[in-house]
């Protein structure tokens, strides 16, 4: 029947099936660069993307397209990472949402200052696809709670 929908699932890059009803992830980072790796990767994996650069952008568009998961980096112009999951978790349209923090913030002290601060999980940078996947999956599919590691 010409103009049906296709019953064949939505591929992956490596045959798995992907999602029919994507979930939607905004990523921030002011690195063209660092939002190009998580967009390629996260798209590949079946998930609708939109991006930013800075924190306050992350609050509009948030606002705007009621993402399922947020990806931020920790250094970021306009309003950093801690101070744009703190806004999030004082609005009530978006305290609800995971917030994943992807940075190269490694020191002693940082990962508890993110997850204080309100972030759901703290991915330090370089990151392997197999653990983002990983972290990404478990943020959306079985968490319970903005912040289930506190």
């Amino acid at each position: 029947m010409a103009g049906a929908p296709s019953r064949t699932p939505r591929r992956g890059r490596r045959g798995e099936a992907l999602p029919v009803n994507p979930k939607t992830i905004l990523i921030a980072d002011d690195s063209a660069a660092g939002r190009e790796f998580l967009r390629s990767a996260l798209v590949h994996s079946g998930y609708r993307v939109i991006e930013a650069e800075n924190g306050k952008q992350v609050l509009d568009l948030a606002r705007a397209h009621a993402p399922d998961l947020i990806i931020l980096d920790i250094r970021m112009p306009v309003l950093d990472g801690l101070s744009t999951v703190t806004e999030i978790r004082r609005d009530p349209a978006l305290l609800h949402l995971p917030v994943m923090a992807l940075t190269a913030f490694a020191m002693q002290g940082d990962r508890e200052d993110a997850l204080k601060a309100g972030f759901s999980r703290y991915v330090t940078k370089p990151v392997r696809l197999a653990s983002l996947r990983e972290e990404v999956h478990a943020l959306l599919y079985e968490r319970s709670g903005p912040n289930p590691d506190s």
